[in-house]
């Protein structure tokens, strides 16, 4: 079944402008909703707004405000929005072209399609060819619904991937996040490596995945529908990690895989080094040399 188109556009880049239309990249349609109802009557219920005093506020009497300090705000009417909004445009504007492993995953947001309109096959082609060539992707503006969002065009086989980006100052920097420094041992790394290593994969299949939880909803639904009824399922107990290296082995021994040449090895090594360390904690620390062994059992037998 063909994509329907959701627009119409042009994209340009220096004399350049080619017919574009713009397709959804996502199904929204499979997501699960549900309505507010009357518990009685199941029947849906309507939203109204009500103001500090209790009263019903009816849509024509709203009006948008931006609160600038507590509980004090500046009002704006439809047409000063509009005149601050920015107007829908039809031409996707390429300001310049980058590498694509410089544009970090962070910044992505929603996903178009564009496809060539009428009279814009050659072009569309062309530029699909010289940015898998260039190993490059364009950066654009684009203003739609009011906004101006910055994008991302990026060629996939004979088409291009409009993706919405995010601007800097709407991005966390990760140095916000309190992350503590932590020792890691060469053991705990090698075994660490190793299962990733043990579940490894060449490319991305999101064939083999799917909403687990949607499918539930889904299921539950129909049950409900043919006039079933729905329990709980028990949840499973969670494993508490105590000792990490433990968790590591248990983790290598859970793969699906077998681990690759070498890899037995250096988990035998590893937990070698594991069980030394805890036969030195039960000896307190301290070790005998085998000649002072020796010493002690003819410093006995004289005694004797």
């Amino acid at each position: 079944m063909a994509a329907r188109s959701i627009g119409t556009g042009t994209i340009s880049f220096g004399m350049v402008s080619i017919p574009i239309r713009t397709y959804s990249a996502g199904e929204s349609s499979s997501a699960v909703s549900f309505n507010l109802l009357d518990g009685k009557t199941k029947t849906r219920l309507k939203q109204q707004y009500i103001n500090s005093a209790g009263e019903i506020v009816p849509r024509e009497a709203m009006v948008k405000g931006y609160e600038f300090q507590k509980d004090q705000y500046v009002t704006f009417t439809e047409d000063e929005l509009k005149a601050m909004g920015q107007e829908s445009q039809r031409a996707i504007e390429i300001t310049e072209f980058v590498p694509a492993s410089t544009v970090d995953p962070i910044y992505f947001d929603k996903p178009y399609y564009l496809g060539p309109d009428k009279g814009g096959e050659k072009a569309f082609r062309l530029l699909n060819e010289a940015m898998k060539q260039t190993s490059r992707v364009a950066l654009a503006k684009w203003a739609a619904r009011g906004k101006q969002y910055l994008v991302m065009i990026r060629p996939m086989e004979k088409g291009l991937v409009m993706q919405q980006l995010l601007y800097a100052d709407e991005v966390r920097p990760i140095a916000e996040v309190p992350i503590p420094d932590a020792e890691i041992k060469d053991a705990e790394l090698k075994l660490a490596t190793q299962i990733v290593e043990q579940i490894a994969s060449e490319q991305f299949h999101p064939e083999h995945y799917e909403d687990e939880v949607r499918k539930r909803y889904h299921e539950a639904i129909q049950r409900k529908v043919e006039g079933q009824e729905i329990t709980a399922a028990p949840e499973a107990p969670r494993a508490q990690i105590i000792d990490l290296m433990e968790a590591l082995k248990a983790s290598l021994g859970k793969g699906d895989r077998k681990p690759k040449a070498g890899s037995e090895a250096g988990a035998e090594e590893a937990g070698a080094e594991d069980e030394d360390r805890k036969g030195a904690r039960r000896s307190g620390g301290r070790s005998e040399k085998p000649e002072a062994k020796a010493e002690t059992k003819r410093a006995r037998g004289s005694r004797r």
